[in-house]
């Protein structure tokens, strides 16, 4: 990966990273944070969900840490047997009812 410099606050040349700073802006001005803890613990929360568990659709709805960690043709491959085996069982519910 290769490190490249833009002009800073110009959207078209920092488009992912200014798309990352609005849904957080946007996910943390819903509500009001009277302590400092709070909203770094916010933060943090939406840093964990945002890499972790929120799946993106142009990863093949990986997480960026599977992808990063290299988990995600894994990944795919377990989705791929589970879609072939609930194909393969739900083809035996049918003949089985259909006879």
């Amino acid at each position: 990966m290769d490190h490249t410099r833009g002009a800073p606050n110009h959207p078209q040349t920092q488009g992912k990273i200014e798309r990352w700073h609005q849904t957080l802006k946007n996910r943390i001005l819903l509500e009001n944070y009277f302590l400092p803890g709070d909203l770094e613990a916010q933060i943090a929360a939406f840093v964990e969900r945002y890499n972790h568990r929120r799946y993106h659709e142009s990863l093949d709805n990986l997480t960026p840490a599977d992808v990063y960690f290299g988990r995600g043709q894994t990944v795919l491959l377990q989705r791929e047997r589970i879609k072939r085996k609930t194909i393969e069982q739900r083809r035996l519910l049918h003949r089985k009812a259909a006879a």
